[in-house]
């Protein structure tokens, strides 16, 4: 193996794992975070930000799904969304196929990321960017949520890991803030990380949410990239009634949407609540 064509990426407690370079597309330091942008033969291009894999072409489908449809499909009204990152597009992507949401406030803190996704991965974003219901902000999401005084429906929290600018999304006063800016039986929603490596920062998030929220859950998706096992959302609602959905009402609500997907459907919403045992130990949840 030709190990100048091999990049390491750096995770949690001494471990790693490596991905081949077929060609490098980009490399360089943005005012908040070093981007490294390549091709893989397998996985398609890959975009790393400060050492940590963010998306690739071959299976960003399932992450975006399922930060989007489970909680919009659980929702059922949703008319109103604040995303808070999601540079890539393939959050806004996902939520742009609905018709029925009224409008989309993004929020991105480096809009070198957006124009570097827009050029590298075209197909992440598919043209969302130009949706006339999108209204873009640049700025620090938490900076945002704390002066906005808009009501959303849904905040979707698409970050990069709790480090340098993307700690300020993962702080109890981040939560307090979404709390207060959703409506009365609004949803919010934001990746967790990787719980086998990432243990403490799951935990602190889920005991930090409950603070705010009647309704705190966790759910997972398996999504190769993301190394050491299932990856991890948060999810919070005051809507108690909300989660309560059969298996017939779910695929009813799909189904009116016409809409198609390549990871998410009924079953995987309803089972993606069931946490393995060793997380529920942690959570101290039966």
């Amino acid at each position: 193996m030709d190990y100048k064509r091999v990049w390491h990426e750096k995770l949690y407690y001494h471990l790693g794992q490596y991905f081949v370079i077929d060609e490098l597309l980009y490399k360089n330091k943005t005012n908040y975070q070093e981007v490294i942008i390549f091709r893989n033969s397998f996985l398609g291009k890959v975009i790393a930000i400060d050492g940590i894999v963010q998306t690739t072409e071959k299976d960003e489908f399932i992450y975006h799904e399922m930060l989007t449809h489970v909680p919009i499909f659980t929702h059922g009204s949703i008319k109103n969304v604040l995303i808070i990152g999601g540079g890539d597009g393939g959050i806004l992507r996902e939520v742009c196929r609905h018709k029925t949401i009224e409008n989309i406030t993004m929020v991105e803190i480096d809009k070198n990321i957006i124009d570097l996704c827009k050029k590298f991965f075209p197909k992440h974003s598919d043209n969302a960017y130009e949706d006339p219901r999108l209204k873009l902000i640049i700025d620090d999401g938490l900076n945002f949520i704390k002066k906005t005084k808009e009501k959303f429906d849904l905040i979707i929290s698409d970050s990069t890991d709790p480090v340098k600018h993307g700690k300020n999304l993962f702080l109890s006063e981040f939560y307090f803030n979404c709390k207060h800016r959703l409506q009365k039986d609004g949803v919010f929603v934001a990746q967790n990380g990787v719980f086998f490596l990432q243990k403490n920062e799951s935990i602190i998030t889920f005991k930090n949410l409950k603070k705010y929220f009647y309704d705190t859950r966790l759910y997972q998706a398996t999504i190769p990239t993301y190394y050491g096992g299932i990856m991890i959302f948060a999810w919070g609602t005051n809507n108690i009634e909300c989660r309560k959905n059969h298996l017939k009402n779910l695929k009813s609500r799909i189904k009116d949407t016409k809409l198609t997907f390549n990871y998410y459907n009924a079953k995987i919403h309803i089972s993606s609540f069931y946490l393995p045992q060793y997380v529920l130990n942690e959570l101290n949840e039966n």
